[in-house]
Order: C-alpha cells, then structure tokens, then sequence
C-alpha cells in the first residue's frame, strides 16, 4: 500500500485502480510507481490545493460500486462515480518554477470519468494540468505558438479538463474559482473546431458566438481570442456591445464580415432585427458550430433571459454548447437540463487542508472584513486608501449614485492618486475609462458590480467593499478580481455592527472564510469636509442625496434580508455617513423622527451651484414656480401633494377609457341611466354590508327614480338577512 505524506490516511482503494500522472521535472515520492529518483516527501506549499471532478450526467450506481481494499482493477470504461468520489485523494505537490507560481494537484481519475467512458468512445488518460502538449487532443501548432506568445507554458486545471470534452462532441458547464483560466479553456477548443471544419467559412456565416452579461468582459475576451486570430487570418472577428451604433455594426459585419461574434445579449438580440438595413443575422448562424454563455449564471438573471432565449430560437439546434462561471444557480442547472447535449460537468474548486468543504475564493486571496459605524465608515476608507497610495485599488459600491458621490469625494480627499469612476449607466465613456484604469500601475477604481464579472485588471493588490453586495454570489466574484491565476491579493469588506453575522452567513453559504481587521486608529473626521463641499457646490449636495435615497433603496432589496434588516438600520448615523445637509424626503423614512441627526440651519434651495450655467438654468426653474405659485394660489386643489396636470391627465384619460368601452360593447345606455344604475350598486352593496337597513335601501331605490326591488329578486337570503 502506497503512503500519502500529508494524508490522514490513505485512499479507500489501492492504487492498482488508479492512473497517477505527474507532470514532468516533478521530483517523485516514496512509492510513486512513475518514479525513478530518489524517494522524496512531498512539501505542501500554502494551505490548500485544487481539486478537481470532472463528472458525466446520466451514471447509475449499482451495487458494489465501492471496491474494498485491495479490489482487482475494473474494466477499462466508465467509472463509477462512487468508486471515484471515494478514491480521489487530495495531494498536493510542490510548485513548478513558473511565473505565475501556482499550485498543483494531482488528478486521480479512472480511465472514462472524464470522457463518458461509452463504447467506442476514447478514454480520457493524460488529463492533469501540465504542458499543452500533454493534452490527448493535439492542438494546433500556431495554437501552441500564440500561447508561449501569451506566456501561457501550462494549463490550469479548468482547461486541462474542459478543452478535450469540448472538442469531443460534450456540451459542457464549467465551474470554476475565479482567475482559474475560464477564458483561454473556451477560447482554444472554439478555434479547434473552426479549423477541423470540412467546409471552410464564408465571410458572413457565423461559425462561433461568445455570449457575456457585460460591454467590458466582452472586450476582454475578444482582446485575447485577437491574439489567437491574427496567426488565422481566415477567421474574422466582430465584437457586438452596447455604446456603439448598431448602424455602423451592420455596416462593419456586411464589409467585413464575423465568422466569430463576441456581443453582449442586447445587443446580439438587436442584431436578429435588422433584417430591414440587409443584415439576415438568422441564415449567417445557420453554420453554428459553438455556442459560449459566459459568466452563464448572471446572463440569466431578470433582465437578460428573454434576450438569452429570444437568441436561443435563432441558433441551430446540433451545436456545441458551453456554459461558464465562477459560481452555478438553479436557472443554470435548468439550462443544461434543457438545452444541453451529452453535457459534461467540470468543478474545479480549491479545498482547505483543514476545511470540511471546498471554497470558492482563491486560496492566496487574503479575506478579511472590517466592523464598524455607519459614520465612521466613510473615514476609515479614506485612511485606508491614504496608507497604500502605491497600490491599485477597486472600491465597489452598492450603487450608481452612491459611486457617483463618493468617487468626487475621494477624489478632493485622496490626493496624489488617479481616481476613476464606472458604472452601468455610463453609456459612452465606461470603455475608455476601462482602458485606462487597466494601464494605470496604481489608481482607485470606483465602480459598481459591472465591474464584478469576469474583468481581468492586471496588478489588483485590494478589492474594498464599501456596501455588501445584494446577493452573496456576488461578493466571490467580487473579491475574485484580485488574486487571479496564482497571484497573491487581498479584499476587505465593511459592515455595520448589525451586519456581523453575515460573516458566518457567507462561510457557510458561499464557502468563503474571512477574517477580522481591527479599525485604523488615528482617522481625520472628514465629514466635515464633505459638508462643507456640500454648501459650497449644489451638485454635491444633490448627488449626496440620491446616494442616500438609492442606498436604503437597494439595503430594503438585499437578498439577505434576515441579516440586511432596513427596521434594524441606524437612519441617523448613516445621514451623517453621507455627510448629509438635512434628511430628504422619502417613503422609508416617513414618520420617523432622528434626534441624533442635526440638519444644518440654512435653506437649502439657496445653496448654488458651482457651475455658472446650471445655475442660471436652476433660477429660472425657479422665477418659473414662483410665478404658477401665485396664478395658483386661488384655484381649487384637487388632491395634495399631487400635481394639478396628472389629476386633469387621469380625468381624460378614464373618460376616454369609458368612450372606448361603450364603443367596443355597442352599448345604448345613456350616462343618465348609467349613473342611476351605479348608484343602485352602491345602494345594494351598502346593504349587505348591514351600513343600511332595508327600508333605507328601498327609500334609496325610489329616489334613484327605479321600482322598488324586492329582496329576493337581489338573490340576499334570510340567513344573510340575520348577519
């Protein structure tokens, strides 16, 4: 029996039954049956190691699926996947020199459990992260060249393990920490295919599409498949997001052509429609071969799975499919039931040493989470900031309008820095400032969960969360913009003393451990500052505003709401956390009084703005209310707090909605007879309700000008009566 250094105890099977695959220059163990060296032990490096399953759908197990120790080898074919879970044995080696300095692991698999194992099917042997060539599947050499142009010498096990099963004919859903190499383990095998295609493309036939939730992960990818298409200049590209002109799309695809269409769902639904400007977008993807949904769980999320199956309708039906993320829902998992053939799932997760289960974050991520006030917050992040000004940060809000403040604040307060500001209502200038901040060697990000997806920034040192996010997938993906392919990073979360318990929440939830960071001692106040800036500057003041009103907007919203409870929030320290002038007017707030609060003792209609031409503009709209002010003063008020105009625009528009009824139902009633026969409704409904008596009712009836109707003509029963 072969002894595993570092294991408890050893697998529940012999080793008879497994293949190992070492990767090459790896010095051997005691017992390695490969090895020829000297037996040396193996040095864990760090605390975890990856682990990877790679599991066909469909398997039965059977009776004595478990083999017991010392069990003869079973026939070559598909492994049970008891006997797999069973004997996979986490081991961990020593790092190869590389540049990204990543872990290894050892995958143990029977021959089959990665390929289906079928008849006739080839069995999946060599698969463990190591040189590309070592895949059981060659790879084209200009493929090769571009990755050692890419730097890219090894596979991650997310690719070692999904490029064979997509180029063999798989359907495959990928789950995978974030930073583990999702992008190159589809972008290679898309381009395989393309090439052993038997008719060769045409200009305007599509032969791939790249699905992605966001304009900047789209960029992304189609930068790097860019490094891969120009050694095949038979393939053209076309990237398809939103902030274009959808005109000079349809141009640029009738020239150019898109053999390869990397698009956003709005924009590529968009495209299906414009038959009209000479782009049949429905007969170009009839030569589909590859369907990718990135960061497939957020694509269905409310808002894009109509544009995900309005697209679905148009592709072919025989494609491959693959389905890719950091994290996996129920709408996923109803997608592949669906719309996937011979689908393969691939897990690769990372697991503690010491953890009863795997987690989902980067092990040389360093998670930590801060607990503090609402208005101390806002200092400590600041001080934070100021502490490591060599360093790029992103800083994620809860919020667009809450980034819209809080970025020109830090932006006065945090100085020698280039401070940039994104998120999803910017249309135009969010590429740009992508760019920009992806070429800086130290900055502050600014942003919102646009920004959470799938964005490789070279360099991240800390991903800073200001608000949690709204759901607690998305804080693994958050905190995955940092520590990626082996790299070392570190996120800090903040939270209310309330919000505590969310700790253990995502430790259990999303398999995510964190660790405390004390409050930095000697913070400046500088609220102040931002008041001030507040009655110096309108917009500032306005921008503060919103950013409350959103804030508690989107805290009412969380997912969590057992933890995120909007009764339990401290309204008055999280006014003076946004450095608030007075408390604005919203819903949530109503009666409620905040004696902890001070507003300031000005009007704020005369703080100005800075801005000449707003300014001017805002007094007008101000001479102009004054003026309907006073031509209203004597005129009748309908309902308060409610403009006159949308009163009036109702009135017409039920009078016109009742025109059009009695147009559609052909009825000669006259509005006389109408209003008589309304009135006896009320009459009768009053009545069994027991406001009125019967001699009421009928008193009712024949001022109304009708006969008198007897009760048990209305069909009311005496045991009504008594009620």
């Amino acid at each position: 029996m072969i002894q595993y250094p570092g294991l408890a105890s050893p697998p529940v099977a012999d080793i008879q039954s497994l293949h190992w695959w070492w990767l090459p220059a790896q010095p051997s163990f005691a017992g390695d049956p490969r090895g020829s060296g000297p037996a040396t032990s193996l040095h864990p490096r760090g605390p975890s190691a990856l682990r990877l399953d790679a599991v066909l759908s469909g398997y039965q197990p059977g009776a004595g699926d478990l083999p017991s120790r010392g069990h003869a080898r079973p026939a070559l074919g598909r492994a049970p996947l008891s006997f797999i879970r069973n004997v996979a044995a986490w081991v961990r080696l020593p790092a190869v020199h590389r540049s990204y300095r990543k872990r290894k692991c050892l995958l143990a698999a029977h021959c089959g459990v990665l390929g289906g194992g079928g008849a006739g099917e080839s069995t999946m042997e060599h698969v463990t992260e190591g040189a590309w060539e070592s895949l059981p599947v060659r790879l084209h050499p200009r493929v090769l060249g571009a990755l050692r142009e890419l730097g890219f010498p090894y596979m991650t096990p997310v690719q070692s393990a999904t490029i064979p099963l997509f180029m063999k004919n798989k359907d495959v859903t990928a789950e995978a920490v974030t930073g583990s190499g999702k992008t190159l383990a589809f972008v290679i095998p898309l381009l395989e295919i393309l090439l052993r295609r038997e008719e060769k493309l045409k200009k305007s036939q599509v032969g791939a599409i790249v699905i992605t939730p966001t304009r900047e992960l789209a960029i992304q990818i189609d930068e790097v498949l860019s490094h891969f298409t120009k050694h095949f200049p038979q393939f053209s590209q076309i990237l398809w997001i939103g902030g274009r002109n959808p005109g000079e799309d349809v141009e640029r695809f009738k020239q150019q052509g898109g053999n390869i269409i990397v698009a956003t769902p709005g924009r590529l639904e968009d495209m299906f429609r414009r038959k009209a400007e000479g782009l049949d977008l429905a007969s170009c993807v009839r030569t589909l071969d590859v369907l990718v949904l990135d960061e497939a769980d957020r694509l269905l999320d409310m808002g894009f799975e109509a544009s995900i199956n309005t697209i679905l309708e148009f592709l072919p039906k025989q494609r491959r499919t693959g389905l890719f993320s950091a994290t996996q829902t129920q709408e996923v998992e109803n997608l592949v039931r669906a719309g996937l053939r011979n689908p393969v799932r691939v897990s690769v997760k990372e697991k503690g040493v010491a953890a009863s289960s795997t987690q989902k974050t980067p092990s040389r991520l360093e998670n930590y989470y801060m607990v503090c006030k609402a208005d101390e917050k806002f200092n400590q992040l600041v001080h934070f900031l100021q502490n490591h000004k060599q360093e790029k940060h992103l800083v994620f809000f809860s919020t667009c309008a809450c980034v819209e403040y809080y970025g020109k604040a830090l932006e006065a307060l945090v100085k020698n820095v280039k401070i940039l500001c994104i998120h999803g209502k910017m249309k135009y200038k969010r590429n740009k400032i992508f760019m920009e901040f992806r070429k800086l060697q130290s900055g502050i990000l600014v942003c919102t969960d646009v920004m959470a997806r799938g964005i490789d920034i070279p360099e991240v040192n800390w991903v800073l969360q200001y608000d949690p996010p709204s759901n607690a997938s998305a804080f693994v993906h958050r905190c995955g913009r940092t520590a990626r392919i082996g790299h070392g990073g570190s996120a800090l979360v903040f939270l209310l003393p309330m919000e505590e318990s969310y700790i253990n929440f995502l430790a259990i939830n999303q398999k995510c451990p964190l660790q405390e960071m004390t409050l930095q001692r000697n913070t400046a106040d500088l609220l102040l500052k931002l008041r001030t800036m507040a009655l110096a500057d309108r917009a500032m003041f306005e921008k503060g505003m919103k950013a409350f009103v959103s804030y508690v907007q989107a805290y009412a919203k969380h997912e969590c709401n057992l933890i995120f409870r909007l009764k339990d929030l401290d309204f008055a320290s999280l006014a003076r956390g946004f450095a608030l002038l007075k408390m604005p007017r919203m819903p949530e707030l109503r009666g409620k009084q905040f004696p902890e609060f001070v507003p300031v003792d000005i009007d704020t209609d005369t703080i100005p703005f800075k801005d000449k031409i707003r300014e001017k503009h805002r007094q007008k709209l101000l001479e102009q209310k004054r003026k309907e002010k006073t031509e209203n003063e004597g005129r009748r008020k309908f309902i308060k707090n409610k403009a006159w105009s949308k009163q009036k625009a109702k009135k017409e528009r039920r009078k016109k909605m009742n025109e059009k009824r009695k147009r559609d139902e052909g009825s000669d009633i006259e509005d006389e007879d109408m209003e008589e026969l309304l009135n006896d409704t009320r009459l009768l409904k009053k009545f069994k309700k027991g406001k009125i008596t019967e001699e009421e009712f009928e008193k009712g009836l024949l001022t109304s000008g009708k006969r008198t109707v007897k009760l048990t003509h209305l069909g009311i029963s005496d045991l009504e009566d008594d009620c």
